[in-house]
């Protein structure tokens, strides 16, 4: 991972499960698209959205009922919103990893 790069810190966002069990994210818009964009994730309370080079964002405090279900799926949907407005969405794959805080150091 880019060492300059320094993860945003996402201050809501909301994970929906369909009866299909895909997934869907939501989160606020950022600028600039999603370039290879990667969702790395431990089954911890805390995943990565890695969006390009120059953008990621950590989502915190994801709820226990959301753990299982996100290790489950190879992908999910991201939906960025601008207010009330989708501004983007976007499939991204899911990576599932030992430890997040072991890919920091």
């Amino acid at each position: 991972m880019n060492q300059e790069l320094n993860p945003e810190q996402e201050g809501s966002y909301s994970i929906y499960q369909n009866e299909k069990g895909e997934i869907l994210i939501m989160l606020n818009h950022r600028r600039g698209g999603p370039e290879n964009p990667r969702f790395v994730y431990d089954g911890s309370s805390r995943a990565l959205l890695y969006r390009s080079r120059e953008s990621a964002v950590f989502l915190d405090n994801i709820n226990e009922e959301a753990r299982i279900p996100l290790k489950a799926v190879d992908e999910v949907l991201v939906a960025e919103l601008d207010g009330d407005e989708v501004a983007r969405e976007y499939d991204v794959p899911v990576r599932i990893v030992r430890s997040l805080e072991a890919l920091g150091k």
